[in-house]
């Protein structure tokens, strides 16, 4: 299959990789671009734990500070091995999503030991620090990178867009979601997704891409990038099959 991967440059390419593997033709287009803020200095007194809802929150959190002792909770795996790679020693995944964040940070810390910091970006899906004051935690939000979206779909993508060259589209965001529809609306002529499936990281992501009137919008059992790719595995053969 051709499939349109709408993520970040670097875990797009690194995805991208894993389904040429398979198979798979990839096409790129990042819709996000990752800005790092710089000459921020977290301020770690009194803090008993980092959490970290992605990937480039890790990397901001490791450039803001030197600590790698303290314990740092992730929303997911990738996030989870990305922070173990950074060499923070103590690190634990949720496996899931923002709720599932705030119920395991709730169900290992008390929020009598100390406030903790989430290293964030301007463009945040779920109010971790809300979902954790309603359970009397303390949360600074530190936002350490923008996330500006991209003004165009990239050449190459609306020259397949035009002639229905896409089989499927992976979408990780609600906001990537969003943006992909904004910038499609405004090509001429107007693409047609009908014949195409769009697989998403979550519910929440298939309800952006509503308007666009995709064949099939199909969901992975859980948010992460694993499901994702079994969503994949089993509803597509690779091209030449």
């Amino acid at each position: 299959m051709r499939l349109l991967v709408t993520r970040v440059a670097a875990e797009a390419e690194r995805l991208a990789a894993t389904l040429s593997a398979k198979g798979h033709e990839c096409v790129i287009a990042p819709l996000i671009d990752i800005v790092q803020r710089p000459d921020i200095a977290l301020d770690t007194d009194g803090v008993q734990a980092l959490l970290a809802t992605s990937g480039n929150g890790v990397d901001g959190i490791a450039a803001a500070t030197a600590r790698r002792d303290l314990p740092l909770f992730a929303v997911g795996d990738a996030t989870a091995r990305r922070a173990r790679a950074a060499g923070f020693a103590t690190v634990e995944s949720a496996g899931g999503n923002v709720e599932s964040l705030a119920d395991l940070v709730a169900g290992r810390l008390d929020p009598a030991a100390g406030r903790l910091i989430h290293g964030a970006g301007a463009s945040l899906a779920g109010d971790l620090a809300g979902l954790l004051g309603r359970r009397g935690f303390t949360v600074d939000r530190i936002t350490l990178y923008d996330s500006p979206a991209a003004a165009a779909l990239p050449p190459e993508v609306t020259k397949c867009l035009a002639s229905d060259g896409f089989d499927g589209f992976l979408f990780f965001s609600p906001r990537t979601a969003a943006t992909f529809v904004t910038l499609a609306a405004d090509l001429r002529p107007k693409p047609a997704f009908g014949a195409g499936t769009a697989y998403c990281l979550s519910a929440a992501v298939a309800d952006a891409l509503a308007p666009l009137g995709f064949g099939r919008i199909l969901v992975a059992a859980r948010p992460t990038e694993i499901d994702l790719l079994t969503l994949i595995d089993g509803t597509a053969a690779p091209s030449g099959t």
